[in-house]
């Protein structure tokens, strides 16, 4: 199972050009950003759960990328009920532990807040395939080349750590040297994982010179980047979930410019 994409081609969403799902992105992230309340992290987080319904993604597959997501935003939530910046009625105080009405509502806020961030980014790039991400960058927002073939391998070799840690721990195991000693082991096997990255990085740096990956001419692409009428519904949408949002927070009377904090 790769850690980025997903196959899905029976996904409306593998249709639209990666560049339009990092624009879309930034606009419903860069609005949250400006403040801290839990209206407008609220109405996005909805709308996203409304429009996922449409992705036809499979949920076993969503869930395996985002529980580890949700359970940062309850740690973070949990830190900010018992040492938020207390304000409002006090419900518990113990030594430096001050439960607040205060620090309920901004917990509140944070949790919904790190959710309506990461649960668009996630669904939008699981369903993007790195290499229409790199022709999309380079044909559409001329991106230098060298820089994005060369993060584009990068990223290709990330997905090979897992089983090379599966690997290492597997083949120290049949060495008898995985036995006893977690800590050690773990700091041992991933000193191997790091020095195999980098003879891996470095036989393939060698090889992309090699084949002119590294050379400032022109450079022609295999497969076309273009944008569709889908490319303009999804930055629609992502507008009317960012407007939305802020004109709810606005008439609720909980938004809150992150610089008058």
């Amino acid at each position: 199972m790769s850690l980025f994409a997903i196959d899905a081609s029976a996904s409306p969403l593998g249709r639209i050009n990666p560049v339009t799902k990092l624009i879309a992105t930034l606009v419903v992230s860069v609005t949250l950003l400006l403040s801290i309340d839990p209206v407008s992290a609220a109405v996005t987080l909805a709308a996203t759960l409304v429009l996922l319904a449409f992705s036809r993604l499979r949920a076993r597959e969503l869930w395996l990328r985002v529980w580890p997501i949700g359970v940062a935003a309850l740690i973070g939530g949990a830190a900010t009920v018992l040492y938020g910046r207390p304000s409002g009625a006090v419900f518990f105080e113990w030594g430096l532990v001050r439960v607040s009405e205060g620090s309920l509502s901004l917990a509140a806020a944070i949790v919904l807040r790190v959710l309506a961030i990461a649960l668009p980014s996630v669904v939008l790039f699981i369903t993007t395939d790195p290499t229409d991400l790199a022709d999309g960058l380079a044909q559409l927002l001329r991106l230098p080349a060298r820089f994005v073939l060369g993060a584009l391998a990068g990223l290709r070799l990330v997905g090979l750590l897992v089983d090379d840690w599966r690997e290492l721990a597997l083949a120290r195991r049949a060495r008898g040297v995985a036995d006893r000693g977690r800590i050690r082991r773990f700091l041992g096997q991933a000193f191997a994982l790091f020095v195999l990255s980098i003879r891996r990085g470095t036989k393939l740096a060698t090889a992309m010179e090699a084949r002119g990956f590294g050379s400032d001419a022109p450079r022609t692409w295999a497969r076309p980047s273009r944008l569709g009428w889908r490319d303009a519904v999804l930055l629609a949408l992502a507008a009317v979930i960012a407007a939305a949002s802020v004109t709810a927070a606005v008439l609720a009377g909980t938004w809150t410019l992150v610089f008058a904090l």
